[in-house]
């Protein structure tokens, strides 16, 4: 059995790690972490889980927790996990951080693009990224993962294939993503509100969102060469959920078969992509409340371009669950315990 620690357990992602790891029959959480909620019921702040969950939330001592768990995760806002990690923890405990601190290698363009100072950049180098489908073998032997974002999961999962192939040009890319309110958090915001969000699609981030260093450096790592985005996120009237319309132009003709090959070969043997027959389009509500991605493409042989397709739920497979999956992974665990849920219709 292994023992868990949440450290941000009542943010989205967290409830969402509460309610994946309680239906995993390997796992026994340990520590409900929250700093607003300390000493309150989890079931208190999450109804759901009355009856499920009668543990109090508790403070974010990384230091106590490290004694009482096999592992820690942190969905926690850039910059804490950062700052509470140390050698004498990961020594005692694996960490598996959902924020931003440990996915980008170069410090300081993390530092720029979100605008605080690593506290422990030394630790950057040894984190593992943490998408099982490219990864999976340095996952197993890890003991501090970067859980990716989830623009980038969803958006690398799309174009992975053609990249590392080197059929598409990666100074080309476009990327269009649309996200539902869960991925901007649970904190109180203005533009959050119900009448600012209802009724309207905005777009955001403009040529700013932090999730572009990300999708460059690792699609940069796929491809072998460097690349280029234009990234531009928009916000939908929906709670759960991730749509990518990545373009790029092609280096090369290819034909509808040779491109579905090399999305088959690539996936065939992952259980949580899934590669649509030939004219279906990725739809967020096919994918609702599972760990599931679903990726398809069009060429346009008019322009000599490809359009890159994938949604994903952004909580689970963009946050989560590809957290448990890595947990999984690294525990020698099956890698879908816990995960095989079926997407939530309607």
């Amino acid at each position: 059995m292994v023992r868990v620690g949440i450290i941000g357990s009542t943010g989205y992602a967290g409830a969402e790690l509460v309610r994946l790891l309680l239906q995993h029959r390997d796992v026994e959480i340990k520590w409900y972490g929250s700093r607003s909620y300390i000493d309150k019921r989890y079931y208190e702040v999450f109804q759901n889980m009355f009856q499920l969950v009668d543990d109090k939330c508790l403070d974010d001592n990384m230091e106590e927790l490290a004694d009482m768990a096999d592992v820690i995760f942190t969905a926690t806002p850039q910059g804490l996990c950062a700052s509470l990690v140390n050698e004498s923890i990961l020594n005692r405990v694996k960490i598996i951080d959902l924020s931003a601190d440990f996915r980008i290698k170069d410090v300081p363009v993390y530092e720029h693009w979100y605008g605080i100072e690593h506290k422990s950049p030394g630790f950057i180098e040894e984190a593992v990224y943490g998408l099982p489908e490219i990864n999976r073998e340095s996952v197993k032997s890890a003991r501090l993962i970067a859980n990716p974002g989830c623009y980038p999961t969803c958006s690398f999962l799309s174009i992975y294939p053609l990249a590392k192939e080197g059929i598409i040009d990666m100074q080309s890319i476009i990327i269009d993503a649309k996200s539902g309110t869960s991925g901007a958090g649970r904190g109180a915001k203005v533009n959050n509100l119900y009448c600012e969000v209802n009724e309207n699609i905005k777009a955001y981030g403009v040529l700013t969102h932090r999730h572009t260093p990300e999708i460059e450096e690792q699609l940069s790592y796929a491809s072998g060469k460097e690349a280029k985005i234009i990234f531009t996120p928009h916000l939908v009237p929906m709670n759960r959920g991730i749509l990518v319309t990545a373009y790029a132009k092609l280096t090369k003709s290819v034909t509808y078969n040779e491109v579905k090959e090399i999305y088959d070969s690539c996936y065939n043997n992952e259980k949580f992509v899934r590669v649509l027959d030939e004219g279906v389009c990725p739809e967020t509500r096919w994918v609702e409340g599972s760990n599931f991605a679903d990726v398809n493409f069009k060429i346009d042989e008019r322009t000599n371009s490809i359009i890159m397709m994938g949604a994903i739920d952004n909580l689970v497979k963009g946050a989560a669950g590809q957290a448990v999956q890595n947990m999984n992974l690294m525990f020698g665990f099956d890698e879908t315990e816990g995960l095989l849920g079926v997407p939530v219709f309607p």
